[in-house]
């Protein structure tokens, strides 16, 4: 498989039908910037909100524009100031239940599923229920055809790029696939997904 391939224009218009039919909001755009733009548009000033690790939002420079510049309160800077030792209840409840998170995720199925697979599943509680709003921004090389399609693209794609990067990161061995959420539906309003005509993240 072509993990790394964008999806044309019919794939493109197919999934975001789909998406929408299953109650997502979809914006599609051309580029990362655009992407970035529209979820400045989006997010009100003043709001709370925690940005999820995601490559997708550090290479278009989104997680910096939420967490620095001072439009907004950001969660991950008041993480950052805590201590996991201590306040490790606290800072459970501030990651699980958000006003917004913005990150992204890993597969889109053309029948409008979302795949997110994650090692520690700390993201998982906001994206699922916790948080009131979501955004996710993803890159249109990020569509499959079908759940297995979108099982095979984590394995096979997703988990070695994260293992490389956790390496780098954090002097761990690599990461793991250790739960996985799958949305088939969500109720109308909630989640925005940003589809992205370029490759973005992993």
């Amino acid at each position: 498989m072509e993990w790394t391939k964008t999806a044309d224009e019919t794939v493109l218009g197919k999934t975001a039908d789909a998406l929408r039919e299953n109650g997502f909001e979809v914006y599609l755009v051309e580029s990362g910037d655009d992407a970035r733009k529209k979820v400045v548009e989006i997010l009100p000033s003043g709001a709370e909100v925690l940005t999820v690790t995601s490559r997708t939002s550090e290479s278009i420079n989104l997680a910096a524009e939420i967490n620095e510049s001072g439009r907004y309160v950001s969660l991950r800077n008041k993480l950052s100031t805590m201590n996991r030792e201590t306040q490790a209840a606290e800072m459970n409840k501030v990651g699980a239940s958000p006003e917004w998170v913005v990150g992204s995720v890993h597969a889109v199925t053309q029948d409008g599923n979302i795949l997110i697979a994650s090692a520690s599943g700390s993201q998982l509680p906001a994206y699922s229920y916790g948080a009131r709003r979501v955004i996710w921004v993803v890159g249109s090389q990020k569509i499959v055809k079908d759940i297995n399609e979108g099982m095979k693209r984590i394995y096979e794609h997703t988990l070695p790029l994260e293992s490389e990067r956790a390496r780098k990161a954090y002097g761990v061995p690599g990461s793991s696939v250790n739960k996985i959420l799958i949305m088939q539906k969500e109720r109308p309003g909630r989640i925005t997904i940003i589809l992205v005509k370029e490759a973005l993240g992993f």
